[in-house]
């Protein structure tokens, strides 16, 4: 698990966040997560410990960014058969996009990085960032090539050994295997336990929602997860969005 130390913006005094611009600090990364269902194995919140890990892990691998607070909840309607998810309007979840990249514009920050980290916030995001641009002064990074996000989750299975490779993730083995190298303690390991497995409707997931596919919720075998897959995971797609992410800053 990545140290929050130095790179975690609400840890800071406003001192501090001050001194970071002075001293060469140019990029916010943020991330937007959810709070929703995620099987009986997992917590509300496995796409906000996700984005505040690689938040953290970006920003520290980039060398001159700060992790801003994950936005939660996200837009997650096709998940409310499940009691303690939490949805919000895509309307919604775009006000709050531009409003933290008004924030950290106008503190000058010079680019602001959105990483969805839950499939319903991927497409509000990416609707919402070109506006954002032409708005504030900061360069605004969206990474919402969704099929490239799932890749590269499993991507990091396979490097760890985990042959499992799905075409939607939710609560399965990628996603296990990531909070599991979070926080062991997370994961309920008495409710592991399989779901759907096969092909998916991405298009009835989201019209009558999740539990027309999986009655427990979950995609996938978690059983399949490590805690060196999750870590696996982390490093890969950690690396691959910094690169996306100095190739957009360069290109300013």
């Amino acid at each position: 698990m990545a140290s929050p130390d130095d790179v975690a913006l609400a840890e800071l005094s406003w001192p501090d966040v001050e001194s970071a611009l002075e001293r060469g600090t140019r990029t916010a990364v943020v991330a937007v997560g959810s709070i929703e269902q995620h099987g009986p194995h997992l917590p509300l919140n496995m796409d906000t410990l996700d984005g505040d890990e690689l938040a953290t892990r970006i920003a520290t691998r980039l060398g001159d960014a700060l992790a801003a607070p994950t936005i939660r909840p996200g837009c997650s309607g096709h998940h409310m058969e499940f009691p303690g998810t939490i949805t919000v309007p895509p309307e919604t979840l775009m006000d709050l996009v531009r409003a933290y990249c008004r924030s950290l514009s106008a503190h000058g920050f010079e680019h602001v990085v959105l990483v969805p980290t839950h499939g319903g916030n991927f497409a509000p995001v990416e609707t919402v960032a070109p506006d954002v641009a032409r708005e504030v002064d900061a360069n605004v990074i969206a990474l919402t090539d969704l099929d490239e996000h799932m890749e590269l989750l499993n991507e990091g299975l396979s490097e760890a050994g985990v042959d499992y490779d799905q075409s939607v993730i939710h609560a399965g083995a990628a996603e296990t295997a990531m909070v599991l190298a979070i926080d062991e303690g997370l994961v309920e390991t008495d409710d592991l336990a399989p779901g759907h497995e096969g092909d998916i409707s991405t298009a009835r997931l989201l019209s009558e929602g999740f539990a027309s596919i999986t009655k427990n919720g979950v995609l996938g075998d978690p059983r399949e997860a490590t805690a060196e897959a999750g870590e696996a995971i982390f490093e890969r797609v950690t690396e691959a969005y910094v690169e996306h992410i100095e190739a957009e800053r360069d290109a300013v």
